[in-house]
């Protein structure tokens, strides 16, 4: 774990805080410092109970819509915004939403750190702002991209990009300290049995003995991150990251093709007693992002001290010993 600045007596507020990457952040914090205050900002009071129910004595639940924060100083010192829709099908069923959770979501949550004249505020985006890289070049933070406003899908990655420039824009007129992070596609521990996407799939198709049935050729190259990783990186942009930046954040080493994946998994993970299928009749009912290769270069977070540490296989390990109970 990475040495970084005290928390002691210091309040955190956190949304998206059941998530998968909220919740393992709370827990880091948690299990690190004595005296920390966490205020976990959930829509659903059920739902957070049940997450956190053997450390309710040191969480505070501040339940609300996202885009409902009153603008009120409740003492924060650190914000973590990660309150997001997340799964691919909304953003085709559901775009408006989508948006409207995006911009509402974040322009509350800046307000509330001007309120309480944060220290830090990390707000956690995405790669899918680089919209669909051709090649398999490193992508740093100063990439363009070539997404299209015209699909309704870009709903996601122009929501986020637009919070970004609000990020920045907040720093810019009213100096709130906001930094950004571009995660990539993060899994492991944490993340629910049902999950829709296409790791926690994999990962079902190993426990169920079922083989992998791809609904694309599965020619899209991306990173991956381990869910330690990602909160390791998390912090590190809120502690030591410069105010109006943003920072990639995956395990380069990761980079494969959504089939090479795949077929690691069924050899590696499932020993070789699944095999993969490619079955594309119903890929458009999904949602699935084009294809794309999304090599991200993490050079600029690896400058403030932080370093991947699991590889790909060793995620899908943990992420199956988990779903299993074990």
């Amino acid at each position: 774990m990475i040495d970084l600045c005290d928390f002691e007596n210091k309040k955190v507020f956190i949304t998206g805080a059941t998530g998968l990457i909220g919740k393992a952040v709370v827990m880091r914090l948690i299990s690190t410092y004595d005296n920390i205050k966490i205020v976990a900002c959930v829509r659903n009071e059920e739902k957070a109970k049940r997450v956190f129910a053997d450390h309710m004595d040191r969480i505070e639940l501040f339940v609300s819509d996202i885009k409902a924060l009153p603008p009120q100083d409740m003492g924060v010192d650190y914000i973590i915004h990660g309150a997001s829709v997340t799964d691919s099908k909304s953003f085709v069923t559901r775009p408006v939403e989508v948006i409207e959770e995006a911009i509402g979501g974040t322009k509350a949550v800046l307000e509330f750190a001007r309120a309480n004249h944060v220290k830090s505020l990390v707000f956690l985006s995405t790669m899918e702002i680089y919209g669909t890289p051709s090649t398999d070049d490193k992508i740093s933070e100063t990439a363009s991209n070539n997404l299209n406003p015209m699909s309704v899908r870009a709903c996601y990655p122009l929501g986020k990009r637009l919070c970004e420039n609000m990020c920045a824009a907040y720093f810019g007129e009213y100096s709130v300290p906001a930094k950004v992070i571009r995660l990539t596609q993060t899994f492991g521990e944490g993340v629910e049995y049902d999950d829709k996407r296409v790791f926690a799939e994999f990962a079902r198709c190993v426990i169920e003995n079922k083989d992998i049935v791809l609904k694309t050729k599965g020619e899209t190259k991306r990173n991956y991150l381990y869910v330690g990783d990602a909160v390791d990186a998390v912090l590190t942009v809120l502690i030591k990251g410069e105010c109006g930046e943003a920072y990639n954040a995956a395990n380069e080493a990761t980079y494969c093709s959504i089939y090479e994946m795949a077929c690691m998994v069924a050899s590696e993970c499932a020993g070789g007693k699944i095999k993969v299928v490619i079955d594309e009749s119903d890929a458009n009912d999904f949602g699935y992002a084009p294809t794309l290769k999304m090599n991200l270069s993490c050079e600029k977070l690896s400058r403030l001290g932080w370093k991947a540490s699991v590889g790909l296989e060793a995620m899908f390990g943990r992420l199956i010993s988990y779903m299993k109970g074990e």
